[in-house]
């Protein structure tokens, strides 16, 4: 190890022009290193520290003693360690600056273990006769906007927490046990608390709670008035923040909440169908701890609970046919803001994932891939219940049933239990059914992975198709239900069945296989929207699905889906030879949610399109009027608050500009129908959640229509 004392790191000749005389330089420039805000490392040759700084040992979690001395190596996570000390090598035989932003390692590891996100620049000495580096190193975990992105993927994460256990427990106190514990976690704060208002609307009640206080255990009421807390709440109807408990003067603080030292708080309305039915607060020790992100998260959670809480209360009281409506409803009621949310969420990470300062680090890296994979999940979550209560959008086209069996055979035989044998039977020449080809393969998946799951010791799993004139006579004189287009009587059709050979079901429980929500499986196990998912779906093709079961005799379940008219498959389309957006096109963009509208116009402009954004429709109309010039193509969400919504802004804009393209967006699965319905066939409909590149599928697809 080299002598510090032989090479002295502040050499008192270098001249600093302008210093006062009596002041030596190796003072100024030790003084600059102790003082400086990054943290310092002198490292020589070997890879031991010479010196530190007093914010190298903050961040490091060591004292300055305990750095020196050590090697640079103690500092590099153990993963990555052998990597660490073959550049290390490298570098020493060519050392060049390097600048902040260009990383050695993006992962510091500290004295407790724990791992610190960091930036590191390397200034090599050499050349001013010194054999050593310095390593600035700087923790970017504290940049506002690295500290804000992962802020919303961790809120992300716990919002598709909550929805997973909204669908998978019909049990409402266990969602209310979790949602002060979802809250807290991912708030980080002491208090949090779910108020539900009694039916005679004159006291709150405490449903549930982490951090109560004297006074607020579960079950104790506190009086609606405005000068309480869940009172004044409710008496605004809208997101309440206390920046200081200290300075409140709207209500009455209760003593015990000061007493505690607890400072600010955030409490959101819960609403049913319009009516305020409870509230949640949450209250922390630090002032001002709440801001606009805090009220994002905590009203979308308040959007889930609500739902939960209207499942539960209807489905007692609903058979079967209501209860498939019922969840209709609560689809449609959640689908528009929680697809919004989806939306903001999965395009900000998008972006984030791009970041040149986040490219190379892992860590980060594998923050946005969890938030993402939550978006996908929360997006999974909307579509099953859109398939079971048929307000998903289907995409029908001919399916050749014996290529899809074979093809999902193959896959089964990869994944399933290797002690499951799986045989196919396809009529010879069976002609091709009239379906969506994703949820039909979703469909049958689903019926294999409950067949997997009735025969744990293996089995035999058997794909079956045949030709039949109609459907059987019996499965017309179903209840009639909600949103069912029906059996169609004049086509033809094909039957698929799926026979296991299984524990079988006895007749309770065929009865209610179809049943939202209803499963055998233990908890944790199944959701409940397996059968559920199919039955909607095969309905909404204008079929029915059959199931035959006994107990410990095996199950089978008959999928009758239309042929297509006229037989023999489409050829495929043409795919078209460029599906890039045209340089400099101009698209109006129109949404009311200001925070999809961003990430919105972001996709656009990175796609090379100039943007002309709005809120509303009628913002739209005025800013054509005005005269901004030739557009190529209108982007406009179908719901647009109280005012004219997009479908009929899209109508008049193209009255008056007959060749703009247009492409409507929206995350109400049943406006979506309805314009599907309604609408031109050269108008695209794009479904939220998407990405930028499915944007784009969608608008280079509409512009080639126009063309």
């Amino acid at each position: 190890m080299a002598d510090p004392a032989d090479n002295p790191p502040f050499p008192p000749d270098v001249p600093i022009l302008g210093l006062p005389s009596g002041i030596e330089e190796g003072s100024v420039f030790r003084l600059l290193f102790i003082a400086y805000p990054d943290s310092l490392l002198l490292v020589d040759q070997s890879g031991s520290i010479m010196l530190a700084n007093p914010s190298a040992a903050a961040l490091l979690g060591y004292t300055v003693e305990e750095l020196v001395g050590l090697n640079v190596d103690v500092l590099v996570p153990d993963s990555i360690r052998p990597r660490h000390a073959s550049y290390r090598e490298a570098y020493g035989r060519a050392p060049r600056p390097r600048p902040m932003g260009t990383q050695m390692e993006l992962v510091a590891k500290r004295k407790d273990g724990s791992e610190v996100m960091v930036e590191i620049a390397l200034s090599p000495l050499q050349s001013h006769g010194l054999p050593f580096v310095v390593a600035a190193i700087r923790d970017i975990g504290a940049y506002p906007r690295v500290k804000q992105a992962l802020q919303r993927a961790r809120y992300s994460e716990h919002l598709a927490q909550l929805g997973r256990l909204a669908v998978d427990t019909r049990d409402l106190q266990v969602v209310l046990q979790h949602v002060p514990e979802i809250i807290t976690t991912a708030l980080q704060v002491e208090v949090a608390v779910v108020w539900l208002l009694d039916g005679n609307r004159l006291e709150f009640k405490v449903a549930s709670g982490v951090g109560l206080l004297a006074g607020e255990e579960i079950g104790a009421r506190v009086a609606n008035r405005p000068d309480t807390p869940p009172g004044f709440v409710l008496a605004q109807g809208r997101p309440v923040v206390v920046p200081d408990y200290r300075l409140e003067h709207r209500f009455d603080v209760p003593r015990a909440y000061l007493e505690n030292g607890l400072v600010s708080a955030l409490a959101v309305p819960l609403s049913d169908r319009g009516r305020v039915i409870g509230m949640l607060s949450v209250r922390s020790k630090e002032s001002k701890r709440f801001g606009d992100e805090e009220v994002r998260f905590l009203e979308s959670l308040s959007n889930l609970l609500a739902t939960s809480l209207q499942r539960v209360q209807t489905e007692e009281a609903l058979n079967h046919a209501q209860r498939l409506e019922s969840v209709g409803q609560l689809t449609g009621g959640i689908a528009h803001d929680f697809n919004n949310l989806l939306t903001v969420i999965q395009g900000n990470l998008q972006v984030l994932e791009e970041l040149p300062a986040l490219a190379e680090d892992s860590y980060a890296q594998q923050l946005v891939s969890a938030a993402t994979r939550a978006t996908r999940r929360g997006a999974e979550l909307t579509g099953k219940l859109l398939a079971f209560s048929r307000r998903q959008m289907l995409q029908p086209s001919a399916v050749d049933t014996r290529a899809l069996l074979h093809s999902l055979a193959d896959m089964l035989r990869r994944t399933l239990d290797q002690r499951i044998r799986i045989e196919i039977d396809t009529a010879p020449g069976c002609p091709p059914v009239m379906a969506d080809p994703g949820q039909l393969e979703s469909a049958l998946l689903n019926i294999a992975i409950n067949a997997r799951d009735a025969m744990p010791e293996g089995g035999t799993l058997r794909f079956r198709t045949e030709v039949c004139g109609a459907v059987p006579a019996a499965m017309h004189n179903e209840r009639s239900e909600p949103n069912d287009p029906g059996i169609d009587a004049a086509a033809r059709f094909v039957a698929i069945s799926i026979a296991d050979s299984g524990t079988g079901m006895s007749d309770d429980v065929k009865e209610r296989a179809f049943e939202p929500f209803f499963t055998t499986k233990e908890a944790g196990r199944g959701t409940g929207l397996g059968l559920s998912t199919v039955y909607g779906f095969v309905k909404q093709s204008r079929g029915a699905v059959a199931i035959e079961s006994n107990a410990g005799q095996g199950t089978t379940v008959t999928l009758y889906l239309p042929q297509q008219e006229g037989g023999g498959l489409s050829p495929p389309a043409e795919e078209r030879a460029d599906e890039t957006i045209p340089p400099g096109l101009r698209v109006m963009l129109v949404e009311d949610d200001a925070e999809v509208r961003k990430v919105v116009e972001t996709f656009l402009v990175a796609l090379g399109c100039e943007v002309v954004a709005v809120a509303t429709a009628e913002q739209a109309l005025t800013t054509l009027d005005a005269g901004v010039g030739p557009l190529d193509l209108l982007l406009s969400d179908i719901a647009l608050g109280a005012g004219m919504r997009g479908t009929r802004l899209a109508i008049e804009v193209q009255r008056r500009f007959p060749q703009l393209a247009v492409l409507l967006m929206s995350g109400f699965s049943s406006e979506l129908l309805d314009a599907d319905r309604e609408v031109p066939q050269s108008w695209e409909l794009l479904r939220k959640p998407y990405t930028r590149s499915e944007l784009a599928q969608a608008m280079a697809k509409v512009l080639a229509g126009r063309g």
